[in-house]
């Protein structure tokens, strides 16, 4: 294929991703905003006030940056896993196959439509944040890097758990048992300063822990973990899950049978 039609079948991808959840968008783009202005008004203005500061801000200040990160990692991944899972199901996959187009391409069409969708879903909820509390950027190259490598990094692995799901139940396993409480558990809302040592150390086995400080460092100037360190984890966690990605779908194991 030349350059032209390797972006242009790239594009078709990423048009097509976006059209999928931006034409049903009260339910892939209202419930989260909800959602996380429940959280605003419950945790923030409710419970917040009688916890007090964190980490030397008001506690609503310190728990927007984490709502938003995990706002950011859930729609990336369920972008993903329920779009390319459902291509799977309804068998035109074998369209994309059978074409002359990259499994790179293919592979990053998907990443990108869902990274697109966990972007929205962030800024979204950094909007209905400002109705609760001030954001004074720390940080802008920080916030913004951060946040698109993650939700990168989500993008990926929900493809990856898509390639493996041989039903609509295998598809919301991984979200429901590992990364919800992952993502509750990884400094959302609390410092693991807060945590017995022990507990520290358990916690930084949490990868969501450094992309969710590394984004509170961005907005706040303030981190847990070394911001250094948690860009080398992300950035390695990508080059893996993407080479990973790439070889299923050369293999095309769960894809050709």
């Amino acid at each position: 294929m030349s350059n032209r039609e390797i972006f242009i079948a790239f594009w078709t991808i990423v048009v097509r991703e976006v059209r999928r959840f931006t034409r049903i968008w009260g339910q892939t783009l209202l419930p989260p905003a909800i959602t996380m202005t429940l959280y605003f008004i419950i945790f923030g203005n409710l419970i917040g006030s009688r916890i007090g500061d964190m980490g030397g801000f008001d506690y609503m200040e310190y728990i927007v940056p984490g709502l938003i990160m995990m706002s950011v990692i859930t729609n990336s991944y369920s972008n993903v896993v329920s779009s390319f899972y459902s291509t799977k199901f309804q068998r035109h996959i074998e369209e994309l196959l059978v074409s002359p187009t990259p499994n790179w391409v293919i592979l990053c069409g998907y990443v990108i439509g869902g990274s697109v969708r966990g972007l929205l879903v962030g800024l979204i909820v950094t909007l209905l944040s400002l109705f609760f509390t001030d954001l004074h950027i720390h940080n802008l190259l920080v916030m913004c890097s951060v946040v698109l490598l993650t939700a990168i990094l989500f993008s990926l692995g929900g493809f990856i758990n898509a390639i493996y799901a041989n039903s609509f139940d295998d598809v919301s396993i991984i979200p429901t048992f590992v990364l919800t409480p992952l993502t509750y558990l990884g400094g959302v809302f609390y410092s693991i300063n807060l945590l017995p040592e022990f507990w520290q150390g358990v916690s930084q086995l949490n990868p969501i822990l450094y992309m969710v400080n590394t984004f509170r460092y961005g907005i706040l100037g303030v981190s847990d973990i070394d911001v250094g360190f948690a860009y080398g984890m992300i950035i390695g966690f990508i080059a893996i899950l993407f080479s990973f990605s790439l070889y299923l779908l050369k293999t095309g194991k769960g894809i050709r049978q």
